[in-house]
């Protein structure tokens, strides 16, 4: 056996299975296209369910993906153990319906013996225990020892999930040898030691689990396999763990020499540098598919992971930033088998570094939460923090456990672990509830992947209308042969007018008509078996399968979006333009009345810059440039420079919108014929809706008109209300404003000044506690710096003294406590008093012994609160 590097790995595979014939698609994105039941990609199946399930038609009968992969499920163990990992590449080859298990066993076993040359003798095999088939062609058409070929249960050689296609395994092991063994004679696959290593796993999809238990047979059978990358690597270099790998093993190498440490000296060093390892190479390849840290989803994997690589530099004595160095040898490693590395490393570089800053901040912050709680817990006469605290400081300041835990050792404090698990536990399950258990769902059957041909043509970029044929019609969720009257229905023809939605543009709206029945469309939508649903009502007559019919798309509708889909892809070089190359698309909304579009970008957008890509935006609909698409090899379209849209899946060939020399992009949705069709652009609003993320909000054509026309008739208004005329508003309504500030001012005045003239009375009020005067009041519309005023007037007339006042306005309680320099000596804190006080009205508050206020929202405990005033101040005074 030859050694192997990782990357020379992959690109056998690839060119094995492309001499078989196999499609080799490009790795998907991590983030999942149109599947809510995965956070992540974690499998290379999972981005090809729908092709399996016949949502979707695959571009080759067969198929070959190396896909990287993300499994956090067990992210606790990495660094732990020296085998768990969160990131991998799978490499499989894939059968839609085309070859079975003769032929991927055949081909296995090729690549395996002839291209990677492992030795016979070292290969065990299983099989499903009732797969007598699968059984015979490794015996007799391989040729494989039968003592070697294992039967073994479900549990290890079935795979299913949920309802739908399933099947048998045959798993392919190398046996590492004695030394790993259990000892035991009989030593073979299955065994529960680490002699026998599975490397490739050879999933047979021939049945259809139905509701009832049953397996009924597929109609098309399929092959799905997967082989571990860094597995097979681990083989064929003959290394017993992944980060022995040679890739792997430059980025370790790496963080130990930023570290100063030696790998295999200590086990606690060890257990950092492989953390660090493993999650660099994950957030490198996650933020080069979009993905940004944030405290939810995906996000929050993405931080989760990176704080933890940040943490474990400072346990190795790491100084300040160091993960954005280590991405450099992530992609001089794996570069150029992902090119969106090479593309993306200055982008990649600022999200990470912008995030390690951010951690170090919070750390800081974390330390004095932990503090605070360390100093709480000890008063209570505790030595263990509650599971609260210790979640708290982890979900709300990045903190991990296992940090807090150290930390509190040295204090000779724990952790309840128990409250703390239960707080995750509850976390995951408000998650889980949010998201729907929708794994069981993952194979669902739409009633239109059981038509033969359920395929619409859409021919709609230039026509509205056309004559076409119902070919299925679908009402609750069952195939019908006919609608009548007031039926909700979705309709399926050959050839349509209707756009249905994508590349975020929201579906037509319209009708569909026969001679004798009227469809009302109110959405339209992408189905199974590339299929256009006509989502809507039969508003009158029936409509029955094969009925000839008139589509209508409604015009003003379908300008409106074109309008402001055009205006997105100006938008889109507007920014680029004005904030900078790394602006990228991460999100947009196209319909009639508005578009929402979501981009990278790292602070907030001055007015100035605003300003500035709307004018630019409306420069580029006043130029006049005239847009075309042209459809055209995807190659061919990058050579151009057409970008790429957030979330759009391409095949081989693409449809290339063109806007003048200002744009170029991929784009299936429909546009206007020139830029100034646009009318006019106006942004709404712009504001973050993730970390990394801003969002702008626009309007365009007859949205901008509207908008100005609602604007007049609110300024003849305020013109009508103000007694004034238009060119003098602005002048109008600054003196109108000054005037009220002078008011408001000579108001509060006159307040403080009758506050002082009832200083006497309330001095009469005071009770003396221990040699401390204390003095409590209550006040009606008092702004707060009169009511400091009056707190520090009257606490300077005490000889030694605590004054506290409380304030309502507009039903909101504002609350003042000072004390003077003798009351403090005996023990008062103006700070503490706030607090508990404000405490009994539903607030909170605090601040120096000499002078705190707080806020509070009871108006009904305001009495009740400052009455305790004097239980607190006697138990503070010496």
């Amino acid at each position: 056996m030859e050694k192997m590097g990782l990357n020379e790995i992959r690109k056998n595979f690839t060119e094995f299975f492309r001499s078989k014939g196999h499609y080799i698609a490009k790795s998907h994105s991590l983030v999942p296209s149109n599947d809510k039941s995965l956070l992540l990609i974690n499998s290379g199946m999972a981005p090809l369910k729908n092709y399996f399930s016949g949502v979707e038609t695959p571009p080759k009968e067969r198929m070959s993906t190396v896909q990287k992969c993300i499994r956090t499920g067990d992210i606790e163990n990495v660094g732990v153990t020296a085998r768990h990992a969160t990131f991998f590449e799978m490499m499989g080859n894939f059968s839609f319906g085309d070859y079975f298990k003769k032929d991927a066993i055949t081909w296995a076993w090729e690549f395996i013996t002839q291209w990677l040359k492992l030795p016979e003798e070292k290969i065990w095999v299983t099989v499903y225990e009732s797969d007598d088939e699968a059984y015979d062609l490794w015996k007799n058409m391989i040729g494989f020892p039968e003592e070697r070929i294992v039967r073994l249960g479900k549990d290890d050689n079935f795979w299913e999930i949920g309802l739908g296609p399933c099947g048998p395994c045959s798993e392919i092991y190398f046996d590492k040898g004695e030394k790993y063994g259990c000892g035991c004679e009989d030593c073979k696959p299955g065994c529960d030691c680490d002699r026998f290593l599975e490397f490739w796993n050879l999933v047979f999809t021939q049945f259809d689990r139905q509701e009832d238990g049953s397996y009924g047979d597929l109609e098309n059978k399929n092959i799905d396999t997967g082989m571990g990358l860094e597995r097979m690597a681990c083989v064929m270099q003959d290394v017993d763990t992944i980060f022995e790998v040679d890739t792997i093993q430059e980025v370790l190498q790496n963080v130990c020499k930023i570290a100063g440490k030696t790998y295999g000296n200590d086990p606690k060093n060890d257990k950092s540098i492989r953390i660090i390892t493993d999650h660099i190479r994950s957030v490198s390849f996650m933020v080069a598919d979009g993905i940004l840290p944030s405290n939810e989803g995906r996000g929050y994997v993405l931080r989760r992971l990176l704080r933890r690589a940040a943490r474990h530099g400072k346990l190795l004595g790491i100084e300040g930033g160091f993960l954005n160095d280590l991405v450099d040898v992530v992609i001089k490693t794996s570069g150029e088998a992902y090119p969106e590395l090479v593309e993306k490393e200055a982008y990649i570089k600022k999200v990470i570094g912008i995030e390690e800053e951010k951690f170090a901040e919070a750390l800081h912050q974390g330390l004095e939460i932990l503090k605070s709680y360390t100093e709480e817990t000890k008063d209570a006469g505790k030595t263990h923090i509650s599971g609260e605290m210790a979640f708290k400081l982890y979900d709300t300041y990045g903190f991990p456990l296992d940090l807090t835990m150290e930390i509190l050792e040295d204090e000779g404090m724990t952790v309840d672990e128990e409250g703390f698990e239960a707080e995750m536990q509850a976390q995951k399950d408000r998650a889980r509830a949010a998201r729907g258990n929708r794994e069981g769902d993952a194979w669902k059957e739409d009633p239109l992947t059981r038509l033969e041909d359920a395929s619409s043509e859409f021919d709609g970029y230039k026509n509205l209308k056309m004559d076409s044929k119902v070919k299925a019609i679908v009402a609750d969720n069952e195939l019908v042969d006919s609608i009548e009257e007031g039926c909700e229905a979705e309709l399926i023809l050959d050839t349509t007018t209707f756009y249905p939605n994508g590349g975020g543009q929201v579906g037509d709206k319209g009708t569909i008509e026969s001679d004798i029945g009227v469809f009302e469309v109110v959405d339209t939508i992408k189905g199974a078996n590339s299929s256009i649903k006509h989502i809507g009502r039969l508003v009158s007559g029936s409509l029955k399968l094969g009925d000839l019919v008139a589509t209508s798309v409604n015009k003003e509708l379908r300008m409106d979006a074109a309008r402001n889909h055009s205006a997105t892809h100006l938008l889109h070089k507007a920014l680029k333009t004005v904030l900078g190359e790394h602006v990228n698309q991460a999100g947009s909304l196209v319909a009639p009345d508005r578009l929402r579009f979501d981009f990278t970008h790292f602070e907030s957008i001055t007015k100035d810059q605003l300003l500035e890509i709307e004018e630019m935006v409306n420069d580029f609909v006043l130029e006049s440039m005239p847009i075309t698409a042209e459809v055209m090899n995807i190659n061919a379209a990058k050579e151009m420079g057409a970008t790429a849209l957030f979330g759009e899946k391409y095949g081989e060939n693409v449809r290339v919108v063109t806007m003048g020399d200002c744009s170029i992009e991929l784009c299936g949705g429909t546009h206007l014929d020139n830029t100034a069709q646009v009318g006019l652009f106006k942004i709404v609003s712009e504001s973050g809706v993730a970390a990394g993320v801003r969002r702008i909000e626009a309007i365009t054509g007859r949205s901008v008109y509207q908008s100005i026309k609602d604007t007049d008739r609110l300024v003849a208004s305020v013109v009508d209300i103000l007694k004034t005329r238009e060119d003098n508003l602005f002048e109008r309504a600054k003196t109108i404003v000054e005037e009220n500030k002078a008011l408001e001012k000579e108001l509060q005045a006159i307040k403080a000044k009758m506050s002082m003239e009832n200083a006497d009375s309330v001095l009469d009020s005071k009770i003396e506690i221990k040699g401390v005067n204390l003095i409590t009041n209550r006040y009606e519309g008092m702004d707060m710096d009169t009511l400091r005023q009056a707190a520090d007037q009257l606490r300077d007339k005490l000889e030694s003294g605590v004054v506290v006042l409380a304030n309502v306005t507009d039903g909101k309680i504002n609350i003042v406590a000072t004390a003077s320099k003798e009351a403090i000596d005996k023990g008062a804190h103006a700070g503490n008093i706030v607090r508990e006080v404000a405490k009994i009205a539903g607030g909170k508050g605090g601040g120096r012994p000499n002078m705190a206020q707080a806020g509070a929202s009871d108006i009904s405990k305001l009495d009740e609160a400052l009455s305790a005033a004097k239980e607190i101040v006697e138990g503070q005074i010496k």
